[in-house]
């Protein structure tokens, strides 16, 4: 008898067990069916090779952001939240880092006094608008000065330095090579923002890593994973996602949603998860959240609305209603503030996703 109990049991915390995995909780649950607003916000536009803004410059810009402003406006078009960039090809990032400042020991810093991130989650989190930022796995990689101090010797972009002949095709195994030592770096970096920010922060989109195979091998450090979990320090439960290329599908088990960088054609949504690879192969059961992130404008960053109020609001709908979600890319002035040529657009969007809930 008492040996039946205990297989009944041992049956009982196996059926418990499993029901507990089932029901663990999906980190980008809260994201189903919501919209949001990107910024390019950076100290040089986006693409370019990071010249011609000066430490002073940046740090009288940050200082100059109107984080108020911007919330009543996001609130006001109803955005879900808001992502921002950290940086991208300049070595002028966002928000102060004192591990950025130690490991390079720029005088003066080019890591900005003023926590610009801490500050918009201070205005928008009380708002119920959710703040997420942008990085890429190679911060700066157009600012010499900041890749001898961080040991980055080889970028797929150093062409455009004229640190390669443009008529020599990239080296992936090369850009690993040279990019191993700064990564490290990068994790402690990225790390010490993670911490500071907590929970203030809920989402990463980590841009430019591509041939993951290559320069991301699973079995050797730095790779997605330790990226990942670096960012993830200071809260496990946010949301990250790592971009390998313009499309909607599964780049890494250790994403949480699709990076969904789309220029032009905007696909339809299918429901909330992809689960297939960039080429349609199979990803051992693991999924990604649908997440597409476009721009408004007429390139990353710039331009006039290129969309009619109904075509982007049919869009947005068709994504959001079927759970997924989507990030619109808007210009921003250097005060902040969203233009002011796209507060319609964004008010009709805002409008259209609350109805169709």
């Amino acid at each position: 008898m008492k040996t039946r109990i205990c297989i009944y049991c041992l049956i009982l915390l196996a059926s418990l067990g499993c029901r507990g995995e089932e029901q663990q909780p999906d980190k980008t649950a809260w994201f189903a069916g919501k919209w949001g607003v990107f910024f390019h916000y950076l100290a040089t536009p986006a693409g370019t090779t990071g010249e011609g803004t000066t430490v002073e410059e940046w740090n009288r810009q940050i200082n100059a952001f109107d984080v108020e402003g911007l919330a009543n406006q996001l609130e006001k078009v109803g955005a879900d939240y808001f992502v921002i960039t950290l940086g991208q090809g300049s070595g002028l990032v966002l928000a102060h880092n004192k591990v950025y400042d130690e490991l390079t020991g720029f005088e003066p810093s080019k890591s900005p006094k003023r926590d610009l991130v801490s500050d918009l989650a201070d205005a928008l989190n009380p708002r119920g608008i959710k703040v997420m930022v942008y990085t890429a796995s190679e911060l700066g990689w157009a600012d010499l000065e900041m890749r001898k101090k961080l040991r980055m010797t080889d970028h797929h972009n150093d062409h455009r330095l004229g640190l390669r002949d443009p008529e020599t095709p990239n080296d992936w195994q090369a850009n690993r090579d040279g990019q191993a030592e700064y990564l490290e770096y990068w994790m402690q970096i990225h790390e010490h923002w993670s911490k500071k920010w907590g929970t203030k922060v809920a989402g990463w989109w980590v841009d430019g890593c591509y041939k993951k195979e290559i320069r991301f091998p699973e079995d050797e450090p730095p790779n997605l994973k330790t990226l990942k979990n670096a960012m993830l320090a200071g809260n496990p439960e946010a949301i990250v996602t790592f971009n390998g290329g313009k499309g909607v599908y599964v780049y890494s088990p250790h994403e949480d949603y699709t990076a969904g960088e789309i220029s032009r054609k905007l696909p339809d949504c299918p429901g909330p998860w992809v689960e297939e690879g960039r080429e349609g192969q199979s990803m051992d059961g693991h999924r990604s959240r649908f997440h597409i992130l476009t721009y408004l404008g007429e390139k990353w960053g710039r331009g006039k609305p290129r969309y009619s109020d109904e075509q982007i609001v049919e869009f947005a709908t068709g994504i959001t209603s079927k759970d997924g979600f989507v990030s619109f890319d808007v210009p921003p002035q250097k005060n902040g503030l969203i233009p002011e040529e796209f507060m319609p657009q964004l008010k009709h969007i805002g409008d259209s996703v609350e109805k169709s809930e």
